[in-house]
């Protein structure tokens, strides 16, 4: 299946649909899998609490929101995927974040959990069958195909990823 078409989702998904490079979800599950993996991997310990300006969000605190969205995005992909047409609920990423304390955890057990839900989560998405990719449903009150899913799966990670790398190490260059 090739890349969604606007109409596929929200338009404030745009941008991750753009991070996303590739003409289908194979193009992405053979890019992005290894490059995520090793970034988060070489995450270093002494950085975890660590934040580029005063009110943003610390290395672990971005964590634990990528590991809270990659499940909702999750969920969301395998409602659709089982032509579930319940519409699914938005989540506010600032009251996720507020109330997942991160303060008694690693870095290390942030990357850990990370690591095992991406690889879950590519599992899953591999599952998808070209029919399945078709289905759409509502969610956070916009038509949204599997597809496009899919897609802002990966296009969110590497947006993080960008801003970790560009905000959060590159700053100290």
């Amino acid at each position: 299946m090739s890349r969604p078409s606007v109409g596929d989702y929200g338009s404030f998904y745009q941008g991750y649909i753009d991070a996303a490079k590739g003409n289908s979800l194979s193009d992405l599950i053979a890019s992005y899998p290894e490059q995520i993996k090793q970034f988060i991997t070489d995450l270093p310990e002494e950085k975890a609490n660590f934040c580029y300006a005063p009110g943003k969000w610390t290395v672990k605190q971005m964590l634990q929101h990528l590991i809270d969205t990659e499940r909702v995005f999750c969920y969301r992909a395998l409602r659709i995927s089982r032509n579930d047409r319940t519409p699914l609920a938005g989540f506010d990423e600032n009251s996720f974040s507020e109330h997942a304390p991160v303060d008694h955890r690693t870095l290390s057990e942030l990357k850990q959990e990370f690591l095992l839900i991406r690889e879950a989560t590519d599992l899953q998405l591999k599952s998808f069958t070209a029919a399945q990719l078709q289905l759409a449903g509502i969610a956070s009150n916009h038509h949204i195909t599997l597809n496009a899913i899919c897609f802002i799966i990966y296009g969110h990670n590497l947006h993080h990823l960008r801003i970790l790398k560009e905000r959060y190490f590159e700053s100290e260059k």
